[in-house]
């Protein structure tokens, strides 16, 4: 029988060799595979829109800085910020004395050319072309006469009856009368009438000139728009110094408002002129609708990008020039096609796109997949995978090839990974 000493170091002995036969006992026992929550989804054939996104400013559909053309106090304004106003419409109107009083005197001087032209056409050309006429007229009586003379007298001459000197007179005196009736014809044609028609045109044509520019040197001193549209900015006041080539008023036609994106040639390539987009602004719940309407027909040559105009309506005013947002447009669609969600998609070993797929066994597989277009949900799978085939939608990354999964419902994965309340509670006790 052990002492009262020797006690303790049998009670140890005892206590070391009970402790050693139980960790002989584990290690002989057998460990349970681990089991892996996820969830998943069934591949699926369905149709499949891929979208061409960007960012951009919303601008107006037109838009006019408005600047004179001459440099004059602004002696009233019509309009104020955020009127609307039609094309054509006076806006402000500039100091103009001096050119209204240079207009009335053009004007003035035009109308004395008028009355000149009129006197020189009416009365003194058509008084010359009647004398002329006349003049005319009469040398050809008095050729008539000198040539039948000269005729009868020729006829006398041959017969003998009457004497050379005679015959000689008639004819000195035809000559006479056909160098006055050409004298009468070239008078009746004269040039002296046509550079007098044209010497008093002349002048109507210069006052009419003159006019014209004064008339339009006025119109300069009246701001008129040459949109439809609201305007936006007007920085002058009254009797303040509007300077030619400064905008002193700037209208916009927002009616329409332009989104205009940059995309590379291949996204491009995928649209058309007439194809639907979604313009999302912030703040806004729903998307606003528009078309595209125009395709940049050349590259940007610092950004290799084409522009691309997508165009939406705004009748009501409703949406601000200026705001950013954010353009979807509608590309290629394919119909019947396998998809998986994008989170299903991992990368191998060599950085090619595969999934999970979950076999019959509940065991989940690396597959390689090919892989189509995508609407930022889902993506098409053009080969790899079969319809009704299970991939892991969460809980794929990091997973071994091989592993036994759970399949969850949405959102039991996430519930099973946090631990309860009473476990926290006896974690801390």
């Amino acid at each position: 029988m052990p002492t009262l000493r020797e006690r303790p170091a049998a009670i140890l002995f005892a206590f070391l060799l009970l402790a050693g036969l139980a960790s002989g006992c584990k290690k002989n026992l057998p460990v349970a595979a681990s089991e892996v929550t996820v969830q998943a989804e069934k591949v699926e054939a369905k149709a499949i829109t891929e979208y061409v996104t960007g960012e951009s400013v919303l601008a107006p559909q037109a838009q006019a800085a408005i600047v004179p053309k001459i440099s004059a106090p602004i002696k009233s304004w019509v309009i104020q910020r955020g009127a609307h106003v039609k094309k054509g419409e006076l806006l402000a109107t500039l100091e103009n004395a001096d050119l209204d009083a240079a207009m009335r005197d053009s004007r003035g001087a035009l109308k004395q050319a008028d009355a000149a032209y009129m006197t020189t056409t009416k009365a003194g050309v058509v008084e010359d072309l009647q004398k002329a006429k006349l003049d005319v007229a009469q040398a050809k009586a008095n050729l008539d006469v000198a040539q039948s003379v000269f005729d009868s007298r020729q006829s006398l001459v041959e017969q003998g009856a009457i004497p050379r000197r005679d015959f000689e007179t008639a004819r000195a005196g035809l000559v006479q009368a056909k160098a006055g009736f050409d004298i009468a014809e070239q008078h009746l044609n004269s040039v002296s009438q046509t550079a007098t028609i044209a010497n008093a045109e002349g002048a109507r044509e210069s006052a009419q000139g003159k006019y014209e520019a004064a008339e339009a040197a006025l119109s300069y001193s009246e701001i008129r728009s040459p949109i439809d549209g609201v305007v936006t900015d007007r920085p002058l006041f009254a009797g303040e110094m509007a300077n030619a080539g400064q905008a002193v008023v700037t209208v916009m036609d927002v009616s329409t408002l332009i989104a205009k994106i940059h995309l590379s040639p291949t996204q491009a390539a995928a649209i058309k002129v007439g194809d639907e987009a979604t313009v999302t602004l912030p703040g806004q719940d729903a998307p606003m609708r528009g078309k595209v309407s125009l395709i940049s027909p050349a590259l940007d040559p610092g950004s290799t990008t084409l522009e691309v105009w997508v165009t939406i309506a705004n009748r009501d005013g409703k949406f601000k020039a200026g705001t950013p947002v954010h353009v979807s447009i509608a590309a290629r669609t394919v119909n019947n096609a396998l998809c998986v969600p994008n989170e299903a998609l991992i990368a191998d070993k060599a950085g090619n796109p595969a999934v999970m797929v979950i076999g019959p066994d509940g065991v989940a597989n690396q597959k390689a997949v090919t892989t189509g277009i995508t609407d930022g949900h889902d993506t098409q799978i053009v080969s790899g995978l079969a319809a009704g085939d299970e991939v892991v939608t969460k809980g794929a990354y990091g997973m071994d090839d091989g592993t036994k999964v759970k399949v969850a419902a949405a959102g039991a994965a996430d519930e099973d990974e946090k631990p309860s309340a009473a476990g926290k509670a006896g974690d801390e006790k």
